[in-house]
């Protein structure tokens, strides 16, 4: 099998040769204003690795700009939001960028295009604190505004696919932590927009996968996502705890993860020998059917990247 044939068999539950590899980085700050730069840092990133796949980065285009979005505002204000089009420089400026790495690989991997969920693009904006304010004073007013921020995502996602040839896309959902919702209140609140995204993302593309975040190291309430469906799940072992055989009975898919992502944990500190011992167990729990090994979430810029090809190696004499 190429690259190209393992994952796609990988994300359609098939057997592979060997369990396909990928993990990522964030871009560093000082490419993000230059398309060339920030291209050359992605793909001599997957040079370097030789991971199966990629995840592409959004990186300089978080958040969702808009003129009424400030820490400050009224939950009033979010009624003011309007969709920005889908040739809005922040649109549009994802889908070229995309295009370019998608051409600069020519063919050699799946190549998925990372997206916010609609809650957490307004957050990204506004912050936390202000978050959960607006969404307090009035739930209506923020559900209407992850619906305005929801039209826009689907025309970012239809250019990145249909344009740019990206693949898919690694659909990012947040918010979900057991301290920040009830059940019934994201199921409420958040669902519907993060639902309107994906489905319209699965409706172009059989080759999305969702990423149940957990960057906030506080463990999620799982079960609030229990009807998103996507060909592979990313999720945090070590934050949800839940192993991989539990992962793939729980989800019913593919699942993709593995490794602890936390500086000092074995991908940072380990030795050689020990990444791929862990490596191999892995792999062995979670086998060469409905499994792509990778780690929690995106890794920190400070770990050398060879430390990532150690798994990529180890993973293909197996």
């Amino acid at each position: 099998m190429n690259k190209k044939e393992r994952v796609t068999a990988a994300f359609q539950g098939r057997e592979v040769d060997h369990v396909p590899v990928c993990m990522w980085k964030h871009v560093p700050h000082e490419f993000w204003a230059d398309d060339d730069r920030f291209v050359a840092c992605q793909v001599n990133s997957y040079r370097t690795t030789d991971v199966d796949f990629m995840k592409l980065s959004g990186d300089g285009y978080f958040g969702w700009p808009s003129p009424v979005l400030n820490p400050a505002m009224k939950a009033e204000d979010l009624y003011r939001l309007e969709p920005l089009g889908a040739g809005h420089p922040h649109i549009r400026g994802q889908i070229e960028r995309t295009g370019k790495i998608v051409r600069a690989l020519d063919g050699d991997c799946v190549a998925l295009y990372l997206v916010f969920a609609p809650l957490s693009c307004l957050r990204l904006n506004v912050g936390y604190p202000a978050m959960m304010r607006l969404i307090r004073e009035d739930p209506e007013a923020m559900k209407y505004a992850c619906g305005v921020v929801a039209e826009d995502l689907k025309a970012l996602v239809r250019g990145l696919v249909q344009e740019a040839g990206a693949d898919g896309v690694f659909y990012s959902v947040q918010n979900g932590e057991i301290n920040r919702f009830t059940a019934e209140e994201y199921r409420a609140w958040v669902a519907p927009s993060d639902k309107a995204v994906l489905d319209y993302a699965n409706s172009i593309s059989a080759m999305n996968a969702i990423h149940f975040c957990a960057w906030e190291e506080i463990p999620n309430r799982l079960s609030v996502w229990r009807d998103y469906k996507a060909p592979v799940v990313s999720w945090s072992r070590y934050i949800d705890i839940m192993d991989i055989r539990e992962a793939k009975a729980h989800f019913g898919c593919t699942v993709w993860g593995g490794f602890d992502n936390r500086v000092n944990s074995l991908l940072y500190m380990g030795s050689r020998g020990e990444i791929e011992r862990e490596t191999e167990e892995l792999i062995a729990q979670g086998g060469k059917t409905g499994y792509i090994l990778g780690a929690d979430c995106s890794l920190h810029n400070e770990l050398p990247e060879e430390r990532i090809r150690w798994v990529v190696e180890a993973a293909r004499k197996i």
